[in-house]
């Protein structure tokens, strides 16, 4: 299958890119229109599927990129596994789960959900992109309200933030921000 030099250019941005990209983005590199991008983005997703290539086009919370096919997994985990372990602590994940149930919030309703200062575990989000400052609290010292990012939502493969796993009536209530916080 030949594919039309839409979904070439497509396809050689999403190479070159190396990181997920939005329709959006997309067309910002690309001037194409939105629907020009759809169409090309099927046929590179049909054309990739019927001639069994060894990477697939995915996407995943509205961004699109190339990704090993399933079966090869184990061969190529030996070599191109990651040489660096970025596992987040318990304690990231806690407070990331805090932020994605209860975004938007700030930094002192985190510290008083956990319990302890988490003023380290959210600098460790943020340099490794899982939360991000998404306004401030119209309290006196506007305080940063922080909340997920895309990547967040493509490592643990949401859609959207809606798809989390409901909570129990407990853990809900521990996740309840003070609505009266000064």
């Amino acid at each position: 299958m030949t594919l039309t030099d839409n979904a070439r250019l497509i396809e050689a941005v999403l190479f070159l890119e190396n990181e997920p990209l939005s329709v959006e983005r997309i067309g910002k590199i690309t001037g194409l229109s939105d629907k020009e991008i759809t169409d090309a983005l099927s046929e590179i997703s049909e054309s990739y599927y019927s001639d069994n290539h060894g990477l697939s086009l995915v996407e995943n919370a509205e961004s699109y990129s190339f990704v090993p096919v399933s079966n090869l997994n184990e061969k190529l985990r030996a070599c191109y596994g990651k040489k660096i372990d970025k596992r987040l602590s318990k304690a990231a994940i806690e407070t990331l789960s805090i932020v994605a149930y209860s975004q938007p919030i700030t930094r002192s309703e985190i510290t008083k959900i956990r319990g302890v200062v988490s003023d380290s575990i959210i600098r460790i989000l943020r340099e490794r992109d899982y939360i991000k400052v998404v306004g401030r609290k119209d309290i006196q010292g506007h305080p940063c309200l922080y909340g997920t990012t895309r990547k967040f939502l493509y490592t643990f493969k949401l859609d959207s933030i809606s798809e989390l796993p409901k909570l129990s009536e407990i853990d809900r209530q521990r996740f309840e921000k003070e609505e009266n916080e000064n």
